[in-house]
């Protein structure tokens, strides 16, 4: 998509370009700002950045990168963690082969779960202990607080008031909190007194966020890198794009297997609203299927059917739909069962969604 939208000349030019579409304000921000494991405010661990925030903070920080959350959960089910702290998300139901987190969540031996709704995560039995921290929402922000566009706006979001839970606090107020008791040698240095001094804060430690100190009511809002960022110049030596030869991978698909990919329904992430999808009334247990693959397999919409991962089975039901014959659709987080854990993108860590099945009538339907 980069190469064709170059190719094109479609980048830093008006009412064009190229915008990757984020299903949560948070996340976009989150990896700006260094809620990740391979990345810091203002770039990576590169020894100059790093250097950079020490001297902004006047205290050590890591060197290398920390374990995403399949590396986190492997390392958990070998015994090797001794604290999983889990700030919102739900491994459980975000994971693939939901059986071999949950096994690998039991055996962690005191576990911190920091989050707006109880979810199943939580009621793991754990090796040893729970602890578990509620948390304010963003509207319940004292001080208010900020979200990130995908266009790079970043917006002020102010405090709605009303009636608080008594024993929630603000998800930044807890870990400042937590670390200041942890290391009081640093409290001085990890006390704010709002979450105005934090936007402050984020100005001088993530260069793109200048003009976020400013944001103080309802409506404010900055945009980094301004309207066209980059105005048809790179992060290059010579200022140009460079183009990239990409070669997907060869996809072979055993006789008499399908490949199955899980898709989303009326939910937001891993919380599901309702049963039934409004866009095409697939039901969650539903598995969608082209109608060439159901005619070839003998099956008629609502038959019942098991895919087939090795000894791992998903049951289901057809649901016939516009979907490339040899391809087959599930609701995701249902259909993480049949989801290898260990397929995953080298370099992000993302598990692949995808699996490889078979398909045959449910025994005893």
């Amino acid at each position: 998509l980069i190469n064709l939208a170059l190719a094109r000349g479609l980048v830093g030019r008006a009412h064009s370009g190229l915008m990757p579409i984020r299903g949560h304000s948070g996340l976009q921000a989150g990896g700006e700002l260094g809620c990740a494991p391979g990345v810091l405010p203002g770039g990576g661990f590169e020894p100059e950045n790093v250097d950079r925030l020490e001297r902004l903070w006047g205290f050590p920080l890591p060197r290398e990168k920390g374990w995403n959350a399949v590396e986190a959960l492997e390392a958990a089910d070998r015994g090797e963690l001794d604290l999983l702290w889990a700030a919102g998300g739900n491994f459980l139901e975000t994971l693939p082969e939901p059986d071999t987190v949950r096994r690998a969540v039991a055996r962690v031996p005191f576990r911190v779960h920091q989050d707006i709704v109880l979810t199943s995560q939580m009621l793991v039995e754990p090796a040893e202990e729970v602890l578990l921290l509620p948390a304010t929402t963003r509207y319940e922000m004292p001080g208010g607080g900020t979200e990130t566009s995908t266009e790079r706006r970043i917006w002020f979001s102010p405090e709605i008031r009303g009636p608080l839970i008594a024993e929630a606090r603000p998800e930044w107020q807890v870990l400042l909190e937590v670390v200041s008791r942890a290391r009081p040698e640093r409290a001085a240095a990890l006390r704010s007194p709002g979450t105005a001094a934090l936007r402050g804060e984020i100005a001088k430690a993530q260069p793109l966020y200048a003009g976020i100190e400013k944001l103080a009511r309802k409506g404010d809002v900055v945009q980094w890198g301004g309207r066209l960022l980059g105005e048809r110049t790179f992060a290059t030596p010579d200022g140009k794009a460079k183009f990239q030869p990409v070669v997907p991978p060869e996809r072979n698909l055993p006789e008499g297997s399908f490949f199955v990919s899980t898709r989303r329904g009326k939910q937001f992430n891993s919380m599901v609203h309702k049963n039934r999808d409004p866009l095409n009334g697939a039901r969650r247990e539903d598995v969608l299927m082209s109608s060439a693959d159901a005619v070839r397999l003998g099956l008629r919409e609502g038959d019942v059917i098991e895919l087939q991962r090795g000894d791992v089975r998903f049951r289901g039901r057809v649901k016939l739909a516009a979907i490339r014959p040899g391809n087959l659709q599930v609701h995701w987080p249902e259909g993480n069962v049949l989801v290898p854990r260990r397929s995953a993108d080298p370099e992000s860590g993302t598990p692949d969604y995808n699996a490889v099945v078979g398909v045959s009538r449910a025994p005893g339907v």
